[in-house]
């Protein structure tokens, strides 16, 4: 992705191996199953992270007001971090004091819950008030007693629409009428109707957004608490499924990949009407269309989802659980998030956040001057958990190859079947 810093994977075990075998008075990775003192003994946390997040800056903050503590903050591409993780509680050793840890890949550790610290145990109940509903729980394990991570930041998704592509089509392009305008999916679809006859324009240049946005407001998605593949009895995901192919077939989405140059590019050329997406696709959006004012940012139809956001856990291999959490509640606290959001643009999962003042008086200038994170903090909070399982990106992928597929000219029923063979043989695998 675009927001993520990429390292070489080489770098990165590189580092780790310098962070892992140093001196045991300062590094971790002893054993002792989340125990460590407190105190004035100087003290190293090792720190995973991935992306820019700006955490830096606030370690700087944290270290002078701490100077019994330093942070060994180690950046790298997201999958190799959740990739040398698993490595490292699997194998017992080489793990850090904190790791970020993606909200959907939460699930790929529920089955290790021994390998992490449980937060309750130092107190995260007491924090629990300062965060979203519905991010808290996708960090609990089944039973609500066990914690994995505190919350960082999130991505409610919303409309991003091009004011010139609506006006060419004669509508009024303001936030208001552009949300009014298409309240519902159905109205999605006929604005994307109206918008290709008028214009030529696409609604979307990728199907595959849509089908995310209408797959994040499903209730249920490919699993159930089981583990089930539930899609063939659960109508939501079938639903999506169908109103994207439609959209497909009628010509008035596009099939340009994700990330792919073609796909940036796309967001300056006025060649489609929306994009729907989360809070951090503002910066990727700015990045390809260089001038003010030609986006705006609008609700989405019929709610919101959230796509992407972290967690900070702490491996149970940690000499130093308690410093770890003490930093970490720190960091994830609101007037910390405030400082995120304000500088690096990570949406506070913290709904005290949404209250103060300098979040309420944020707008955006090359959105329009809109006020920007109230769009997002309302999307934020309309959000419904949804328990997605530790094969959701494995099975997500055979949808995504289904919908290229139909692009392409494959009958949709049978590629919905198609899918779901593809779906059972990747579980069969596992």
């Amino acid at each position: 992705m675009k927001w993520l810093k990429v390292a070489a994977t080489s770098l990165f075990a590189t580092s780790l191996l310098v962070a892992c075998g140093g001196n045991d008075d300062t590094s971790s990775n002893d054993g002792d199953n989340g125990g460590g003192t407190s105190g004035g003994d100087q003290v190293e946390l090792v720190f995973w992270e991935f992306g820019n997040t700006g955490y830096d800056v606030l370690i700087e903050e944290y270290e002078a007001d701490n100077p019994h503590v330093t942070i060994n903050l180690q950046n790298a591409d997201m999958n190799d971090v959740h990739d040398n993780l698993f490595t490292s509680i699997s194998a017992g050793s080489g793990a850090p004091d904190i790791t970020m840890i993606e909200e959907a890949q939460i699930e790929r550790f529920r089955s290790v819950e021994d390998s992490f610290v449980n937060l309750y145990d130092h107190g995260a109940g007491d924090v629990e008030n300062e965060f979203l509903d519905w991010v808290w729980r996708n960090a609990e394990n089944g039973e609500g007693d066990f914690l994995f991570g505190l919350p960082t930041d999130i991505g409610p998704t919303v409309m991003f629409y091009r004011t010139d592509v609506f006006e060419e089509a004669g509508f009024n392009s303001s936030p208001e009428a552009v949300s009014e305008l298409m309240s519902t999916w159905d109205e999605y679809a006929q604005v994307a109707s109206e918008i290709y006859n008028n214009t030529g324009k696409l609604i979307t240049d990728s199907a595959e957004l849509v089908y995310n946005a209408k797959r994040d407001q499903a209730t249920q998605q490919y699993f159930n608490t089981e583990n089930e593949l539930i899609i063939e009895e659960h109508p939501q995901i079938r639903e999506a499924y169908d109103y994207t192919t439609d959209l497909i077939e009628q010509g008035f989405a596009g099939d340009i990949p994700l990330w792919t140059p073609e796909w940036h590019s796309g967001m300056g050329d006025g060649s489609y009407a929306t994009m729907l997406a989360p809070a951090w696709m503002q910066g990727v959006i700015k990045d390809n269309e260089p001038e003010d004012g030609i986006w705006s940012i609008t609700t989405m139809p019929e709610g919101a989802g959230n796509w992407g956001g972290s967690y900070l856990s702490i491996p149970a291999e940690t000499n130093h659980a308690e410093e770890a959490y003490e930093f970490i509640q720190w960091l994830t606290a609101p007037e910390q998030q405030l400082k995120a959001f304000l500088g690096y643009g990570l949406f506070p999962s913290a709904p005290a956040v949404y209250e103060m003042p300098e979040f309420l008086d944020y707008e955006d200038e090359y959105f329009g001057g809109i006020a920007t994170a109230q769009i997002f903090s309302e999307a934020a909070q309309s959000v419904e958990p949804v328990y997605k399982g530790r094969s959701y990106y494995d099975v997500d992928d055979e949808m995504k190859e289904a919908l290229d597929n139909i692009s392409a000219g494959a009958d949709p029923q049978a590629e919905w079947e198609a899918v779901i063979e593809r779906m059972n043989r990747v579980l069969d695998r596992q």
